[in-house]
């Protein structure tokens, strides 16, 4: 008898490729996927639990899974990711409806967990976490299939005072270069246009394969791939930025002038207490070399407000730096006291009130840069790649170079014309609000 299979996929899109194996994997040995959980006979949950928020909601998802479980309606629960690695004993100790638990670096076996509870058996499957699981033969992307994410490596030496990552997936590991270039090439035949690099940090890849930075051999090789029209990088530490990299950035035509810049800080007191690597005035050179060397680079960058022992005065330096730096792209978190980090047993934690207010001011601060430099981009051509369709109206969902999928905005098309999603055209930015733009077919 054929068993559906219910997923769920929560967190980031490294988190995302991880899932998109293990359907492959599922559906490699007879399983059929459903979108509805009513008509599941099995759900597994591939969990985040990088902040406090992506906790809860990972908890909530296998409680209300587990109500399925209760009442017979499912035959196995099955967890995995983030979650399941850092709380497995707490999962099988407090949530007994959970059948299996998987860490991260065993979702290569997600199909052998699954087979152990049908066969009446629990299961915990957890691999030495600095092992990289065996990839499945294929993917199913879930992306819509004209863009799909490449993780370039797992895990992550960096230790950050405040992150978890490290604990839950295990040290920096690159995957091999010729493994990347048939997976690129598979998903380049499977309709992809673009592929976006990620990593828990991707300007350190090939470090410990290859004993130096290559990643700009492996962004020249993935543009080669026929088929490919973008290639996009995300989370670059500013730090590990090299000359390399950016000779490529300039010279490759398919590479995207845009990068991931995660600086959580300018304060150099704050960052050196996060466990960060450099200083403000490092920063700034950073950012003014990359913007010199490409000048319509787009830099998106995330900060963290109400770190502990954060001041009103450093809080204050940072509006300013972000006035005065005027990144095309940025998000705020509010500071979470993760267990287990440096950070969570430092002094001075400080409320949640004045944590999310920080945020607040940042993000509204951030709108209004966003605003102008939208007015700045009216009149302007570009190439933007169709992402949809809006629902009975001629309006056509699209994204530029200067927009990742899922986190930035989008250029809006009114035309009769008929489109796909993948589509690349021409257009000419008519408008602009905070976040998205107008614009009209060349």
């Amino acid at each position: 008898m054929i068993m559906n299979i219910y997923f769920v996929s929560l967190g980031c899109d490294k988190n995302l490729v991880d899932s998109e194996h293990m359907l492959a994997i599922l559906q490699s040995h007879g399983y059929q996927m459903t979108d509805d959980e009513q008509q599941a006979d099995i759900i597994v949950i591939n969990t985040c639990c990088f902040i406090n928020d992506a906790k809860e909601e990972s908890i909530q998802t296998i409680l209300d899974m587990g109500r399925l479980r209760t009442e017979g309606k499912i035959k196995a629960l099955i967890v995995t990711g983030c979650l399941a690695q850092r709380y497995r004993d707490e999962i099988r100790s407090q949530i007994p409806e959970v059948d299996a638990v998987v860490g991260t670096s065993s979702w290569d076996r997600i199909a052998e967990a699954i087979e152990q509870v049908l066969s009446g058996s629990r299961s915990e499957i957890f691999e030495d976490i600095s092992a990289l699981p065996r990839k499945a033969s294929g993917r199913v992307v879930t992306t819509g299939g004209h863009y799909a994410y490449l993780k370039i490596a797992e895990g992550c030496d960096k230790n950050c005072t405040y992150c978890i990552i490290p604990k839950v997936r295990g040290k920096y590991r690159s995957i091999p270069m010729e493994e990347l270039l048939e997976e690129a090439g598979k998903l380049a035949d499977g309709g992809a246009k673009e592929l976006i690099l990620v990593a828990q940090e991707t300007t350190l890849y090939g470090t410990d394969l290859y004993g130096r930075k290559v990643l700009h051999e492996l962004i020249q090789k993935l543009c080669a791939i026929p088929g490919i029209h973008w290639v996009r990088l995300l989370y670059c530490y500013p730090e590990e930025i090299y000359p390399e990299l950016v000779d490529t950035m300039q010279r490759e035509e398919k590479f995207c002038h845009y990068l991931d810049l995660p600086i959580q800080h300018c304060n150099d007191t704050i960052l050196r207490r996060m466990g960060r690597r450099m200083t403000k005035a490092q920063l700034i050179q950073i950012l003014q070399n990359l913007r010199e060397r490409i000048p319509d680079i787009v830099l998106r960058t995330t900060l963290i407000t109400g770190f502990p022992g954060e001041t009103q005065e450093q809080h204050e330096e940072m509006m300013a730096f972000v006035d005065e730096t005027e990144f095309d792209r940025l998000g705020v978190f509010a500071y979470s006291q993760e267990e287990n980090t440096p950070a969570a047993l430092m002094p001075d934690q400080l409320p949640e009130e004045t944590k999310n207010a920080w945020r607040d001011e940042l993000m509204e601060l951030q709108q209004e840069v966003s605003a102008d430099l939208g007015q700045r981009r009216v009149g302007t051509e570009v190439l933007a790649m169709i992402e949809g369709k809006a629902v009975d109206e001629d309006v056509y969902v699209a994204r530029t170079q200067a927009d990742a999928p899922g986190v930035d905005g989008y250029l809006f098309l009114k035309t009769e014309e008929t489109l796909c999603s993948g589509d690349f055209v021409r257009a000419k930015v008519t408008q602009a609000g905070e976040y998205d733009l107008i614009g009209e077919l060349l």
